[in-house]
């Protein structure tokens, strides 16, 4: 009789059954599972669509599947936030025990427990969290959507997607501009309220998932101050599930705009040069002329949006030509007269960074300058590795020298009766090409010091990002290879302290 080393369908209560080396192989279980989600995607392609249903329900009811869920939820940035019923799940107990709950017969969703976050323009913004079984529920029914939601997709949308990011919808933007022949004109579009008011008749009707619980997560309601208010339409931002379906809704939206114009304009052959570049509900539209966008592509669009029970956002939709510039997913976007097309990081991205460093400066005034500087440079490192793809020298070097007069301000302001050297002495150092480096130091039991130097913006390499492939699917067993590389270069690429070298392959051993 053949021996397993380890037994996924008979787990103990012991607590080392959740992780290796005692228990579980994470490894093999998502193997199990991406060859389900493989299976669905194949028949999704070949429109076999009681197979995909059939293979959606052996996926539901997978005991590899719903540890995958449980792990999803638990080691996620929202694993310590509870719903209406308080629970979260810590211990390996816990966890295992959660695992045998995920079962359909007699599921019903609970209340969404209601919170408000504020918005850049100052509005606060409605976010619905589930409850931990809720939201583990619905990471199991999505292992089954996703490979259907990404075989149908829109070639050029780039939003919750796997594999797919904002550094590839952004040199789409670049791509479609650079040349002398591409289009001038530009319709900026976002969806009022998109997540909030999706209609729960069209989801009903055409996401291919188990009706019964989709259902219940659209109907569960929502807890706020202690009331209970119903859901007429929309899906839960809070939602691990809401962004598949809100892909899935918007998906169509390149194919209406495109045929609601001619393949060529009246009397020549240009191409009307329509294009459709989507990140979640953010999504600009190009076109040779603004009559095209105006009388044509928007009324299209419109009428499309209206059928799922979306409109257009009439305060952020507009049309611009492309030498006036216009700001995409935090850069802007302008062609100048000389035909060079640049990728800058917006203003308001910078005043947003601006604001965060002030606020942390407020912030730490009487604390130690270790833990202040650790937390400026997570803030600079993560908005500069974010706009490292485009043209952003200019940025980082007027950002660090912002900097380094705030921090003098911020240090004669604490030290009001020091003078100039003192403070260099003590705050400053020589590192690497800097002069002046704001720096703090620990010193150890042993007598070993440690340094921690402020990051400079100028020390990120700007590197140009390659496009992901259009038709490249990541459940598709052919495109395995291509997302490997990918993988495998992105980790070299990264400037976030983890890897030395910067280029190159990284091989299997």
């Amino acid at each position: 009789m053949k021996t397993v080393p380890w037994t996924v369908y008979a787990p103990t209560r012991s607590k080392e059954h959740w992780k290796l080396p005692a228990g579980l192989d994470w490894k093999t279980v998502q193997q199990k599972v991406m060859r389900l989600q493989m299976r669905i995607a194949k028949a999704a392609k070949m429109k076999k669509y009681r197979l995909m249903r059939s293979l959606q329900w052996i996926l539901a009811h997978s005991y590899y599947a719903k540890l995958l869920a449980v792990r999803r939820v638990t080691s996620n940035k929202g694993k310590n936030t509870p719903g209406v019923d308080g629970v979260i799940w810590k211990t390996s107990h816990q966890k295992m025990n959660a695992v045998k709950s995920l079962y359909r017969r007699g599921y019903k969703a609970l209340p969404l427990r209601r919170v408000y976050i504020p918005k850049k323009s100052g509005k606060l913004r409605p976010l619905g969290i589930p409850t931990t079984r809720d939201r583990a529920m619905q990471a199991l029914y999505a292992f089954a959507l996703t490979p259907i939601a990404e075989t149908f997709a829109d070639p050029y949308s780039y939003g919750f997607r796997q594999a797919r990011s904002c550094a590839d919808a952004l040199r789409h933007c670049f791509d479609r501009f650079c040349q002398k022949t591409s289009p001038a004109w530009i319709l900026e579009a976002d969806i009022a309220s998109c997540f909030d008011t999706i209609s729960h008749q069209w989801i009903l009707e055409n996401i291919p998932l188990d009706k019964k619980i989709l259902k219940q997560w659209l109907n569960a309601g929502f807890l706020d101050k202690g009331e209970l208010f119903p859901t007429l339409k929309g899906t839960p931002q809070g939602g691990i599930i809401s962004p598949t379906i809100m892909n899935m809704t918007l998906d169509g939206l390149e194919l209406v705009a495109k045929k609601s114009v001619p393949w060529c304009l009246p009397k020549t052959n240009i191409r009307t040069g329509v294009t459709v570049i989507r990140y979640a509900d953010d999504f600009i539209i190009t076109a040779k002329t603004r009559e095209l966008l105006e009388h044509k592509v928007l009324p299209a669009i419109k009428a499309f949006l209206a059928k799922r029970g979306l409109a257009l956002s009439e305060e952020k939709t507009r049309i611009t030509n492309i030498t006036e510039g216009f700001d995409f997913l935090g850069q802007h976007v302008r062609k100048y007269k000389n035909g060079k097309v640049l990728t800058t990081p917006s203003r308001k991205a910078l005043q947003g960074l601006l604001a965060a460093v002030k606020l942390i400066l407020k912030a730490q005034c009487g604390l130690d300058n270790w833990s202040m500087i650790r937390r400026l440079n997570q803030i600079i490192r993560g908005w500069c590795n974010y706009h490292r793809h485009a043209c952003s020298s200019t940025a980082y070097s007027w950002f660090d020298t912002w900097l380094h007069f705030e921090i003098r301000r911020w240090l004669h302001r604490r030290h009001p009766n020091k003078g100039r050297r003192w403070i260099k002495k003590k705050y400053f150092r020589p590192h690497r090409t800097i002069r002046w480096s704001f720096f703090a130091v620990k010193n150890h039991p042993d007598g070993r010091k440690e340094y921690r130097d402020l990051l400079k913006a100028g020390w990120t390499h700007i590197v140009r990002h390659i496009k992901i492939q259009t038709d490249a699917n990541p459940y598709d067993p052919s495109c395995i290879d291509y997302f490997k590389s990918r993988r495998q270069k992105k980790l070299y690429t990264n400037q976030d302290g983890r890897f030395v070298e910067e280029t190159g392959w990284l091989h299997d051993a």
